[in-house]
């Protein structure tokens, strides 16, 4: 889950648009019956029922559950089936993402090592290049790993010297990892296997002896996917021996709630340990000199007060991106040896735009900041003078310029809804950008519109949306759009290519953006407005962003669907249950539905700091209001739903969509569909193979295609026959 119109009179509106396609009769649809318990919980003196708790157990370990599982994706599928343009838009799809693709290099040890994927593959393979121009050598592909494409690696790390690459194994789309090592030279797999890593990366030494990297202790098979996580602790592994004699580094058994993030510097001779206890970008710091064999990690910064990120070292300084006295962020540089933050030096102050990323590369330092949802990126040199920019072609996201100081090189992604990933290679010495590798999709960029616009909120707030569709389509209030928001976590909503959303606009629609509060657009005063008490403000943004496309006439409520994952999955049903008249589809994938209980489960704990708790009085009031299973009001006509979550998901529980589902199918008044399609080893995403995104979102735009009453181009073709 952790980096952000004029107010309508809605009953004039609403009345003037009303539904202007009626929805497919779907009262002939079954749904499995869904036995209820006589549970209630009590929270500061209000009874709160919780007919839907059994659903809660997990699928592996539960019969009941596991059997109503497979009854409702019986459901789920034999609906879908019955939609004949399914198999077109998955024809589509199949099509569009039949493209090559890679990531960034990464320049370790004379080497460059980076992502590549042939078009239709399930996972992203690693190759491995002596230089730019010299022939590229398949290093590790994952799509040997399984049968199903369903086991990835999330992450690889090469080592300094160049000998080793360790990369972070996930199974089934769970969050834990394994850690292996594969020789570069011979590719050869060692023997090293690391288990019971869950947030974590790996951080070499800088003699490439080892890395370091936090785990948390071994549990019961049957705990795995459920549990609270506690006492992560940093350990070093020596390559080529055993777990069980990695050295423990750091670990703090007081604090059992509190997570940490190893870090070295590219000298090889500090160590920085970043300490978090929840989502909210606020930690302590702990360093270690690593050239005395005698020193320990020394707290550096404490108290979990403001956002430490750590950026890297030059000349004796170590460099933090920090919001202390700085909501929209700024640049700092701390001698270790006089860590008084009197002594700090301010090297980039704050801007009007929010610091996103920082990078120390080819003696200059980068830095991308976010101006209205946009990437901008600036130039400096190490005492903070401004010495250039790099220069980007449009409304887009960049991202990447890692490397060492002494790089003269950095690469970077530049994308946007019409512009899949490029990745540009950046010569830091005299800021020429050339492309690296540019991806060739089934489609021409020219034939999209993407614009920017800003619409006000329910308490006055101007809130920026992005509005994409292709050239083609002229809105006149009836055209079928998605609505994707998710607010929250501090995490800002950029522009960005996919293949789904594309796809999407190529059928015709339209597809909106909107920045809410909760977000990182506008830095931590945008991200608090949107947390804990204040959360309905979220809300608000969304139900706003809706209205303005209605009163623009993009769209109207029958033809207006909102999609949301995550945090994201929480809007969705929260808005859906708030205002069910504004929309005509809601698609809500593994989002968060049981606000009074999220913290009883898996990472679920982290997220007090945006949601709050329960156990607050004053907290549990706002919750209990939002709440997306606790406001299903029995009696109310809905719109079409599609719940979509995973079995496997073990960072949002599945229970959240299971309980949510069966309360809306309860619930709902109308004739709209109240369908949950659960996928087998999908988990929260990550990794999740191509040929499951394929299917997963196939069925997502028939639904809508469905429930919008949405005609197909000429050119995609016609149904197949007795569909």
């Amino acid at each position: 889950m952790t980096i952000r119109l004029l107010t309508l009179i809605a009953t004039v509106v609403l009345s003037a648009c009303g539904r202007v396609d009626p929805r497919p009769d779907s009262a002939g649809i079954e749904y499995p019956a869904t036995t209820t318990v006589d549970h209630m919980d009590v929270y500061h003196g209000v009874e709160v029922a919780d007919p839907f708790r059994w659903l809660e157990d997990d699928v592996r370990e539960s019969d009941a559950v596991k059997n109503w599982v497979d009854a409702q994706n019986e459901v789920t599928f034999a609906y879908l089936e019955t939609i004949p343009e399914r198999e077109i838009v998955k024809k589509r799809l199949t099509e569009l993402w039949d493209f090559e693709r890679y990531g960034m290099p990464y320049k370790e040890g004379g080497r460059y090592y980076y992502s590549h994927n042939d078009g239709l593959q399930n996972q992203n393979m690693i190759y491995v290049k002596s230089g730019l121009d010299a022939e590229a050598e398949l290093l590790i592909d994952p799509n040997t790993w399984s049968d199903d494409g369903t086991v990835a690696m999330s992450s690889y790390y090469p080592s300094p010297d160049g000998r080793h690459v360790a990369y972070l194994i996930q199974d089934g789309g769970s969050d834990w990892r394994k850690a292996r090592i594969m020789e570069v030279d011979s590719g050869k797999v060692l023997d090293d296997e690391l288990d019971w890593l869950k947030f974590t990366g790996l951080s070499w030494a800088g003699d490439g002896s080892g890395f370091y990297y936090s785990r948390y202790p071994e549990t019961l098979e049957e705990e795995k996917f459920q549990s609270l996580n506690m006492n992560q602790a940093v350990y070093f592994h020596r390559v080529g021996t055993p777990q069980e004699e990695d050295v423990l580094v750091f670990a703090n058994p007081d604090n059992p709630e509190w997570g940490h993030w190893a870090s070295v510097a590219d000298d090889g001779e500090h160590l920085v340990i970043t300490v978090w206890k929840g989502t909210d970008d606020r930690y302590q710091i702990l360093h270690q000199d690593l050239t005395d064999p005698d020193a320990r990690p020394e707290y550096l910064i404490e108290g979990f007060d403001h956002d430490y990120s750590f950026v890297g070292k030059v000349d004796g300084e170590l460099f933090f991106r920090t919001n202390r006295d700085a909501p929209r962020n700024r640049l700092i540089a701390i001698d270790v040896d006089d860590p008084d933050p009197e002594r700090w030096r301010e090297v980039i102050p704050q801007a009007d735009e929010v610091l996103d990323g920082v990078s120390l590369v080819g003696g200059r330092i980068i830095a991308d900041y976010l101006q209205d949802a946009q990437t901008v990126v600036k130039v400096f040199d190490p005492d903070g003078n401004r010495s250039g920019t790099v220069n980007l072609p449009g409304i887009g996201t960049a991202n990447g310029f890692a490397g060492k100081f002494d790089d003269p090189e950095t690469f970077f992604t530049y994308t946007s809804f019409d512009t899949p990933p490029t990745v540009n290679r950046l010569d830091v010495g005299t800021g020429e950008v050339t492309v690296f590798r540019k991806p060739e999709v089934g489609f021409d960029s020219d034939d999209y519109v993407v614009k920017q616009v800003f619409y006000m909120s329910k308490d006055g707030t101007r809130v920026p949306m992005f509005i994409s569709h292709h050239v083609d389509v002229e809105p006149d209030g009836n055209t079928p759009t998605v609505l994707y928001g998710y607010g929250g976590f501090n995490v800002s909503l950029t522009p960005s290519f996919s293949v789904t959303s594309l796809a999407w606009m190529e059928m015709g629609g339209i597809y909106a953006v909107a920045n809410l509060r909760g977000g990182g657009e506008y830095g931590k005063e945008w991200h608090k407005a949107g947390t804990r008490l204040d959360k309905q403000n979220v809300f608000d943004d969304f139900i706003a962003a809706a209205e303005y496309l209605i009163a623009e006439a993009y769209t109207n409520p029958s033809k207006l669907a909102i999609f949301g994952g995550s945090n994201g999955g929480l809007l969705v049903g929260a808005v859906t249950n708030q205002r069910p008249e504004l929309f005509g589809a809601a698609i809500p994938a593994v989002g968060v539905m049981d606000m009074l209980r999220f913290h009883e489960f898996t990472a679920g704990r982290f997220w007090v700091d945006d949601y709050g708790s329960s156990e607050n009085p004053e907290e549990f009031e706002a919750l209990y209001a939002y709440s997306p299973y606790h406001n299903a009001r029995p009696g109310i006509e809905y719109p079409a739903i599609l719940v979509t979550t995973a079995d496997t998901d073990d960072r949002v529980v599945p229970g959240h969509s299971f309980k949510y589902a069966a309360a809306m199918q309860r619930a709902q008044a109308g004739d709209a569909p109240v369908l949950i399609r659960i996928e087998t080893r999908a988990g929260h995403g990550s990794g999740k193979p191509t040929e499951m995104l394929i299917e997963d979102y196939a069925d997502r735009w028939a639904f809508l295609i469905r429930n919008l009453g949405m005609r197909l181009p000429e050119a995609y073709g016609s149904p197949p026959a007795g569909g």
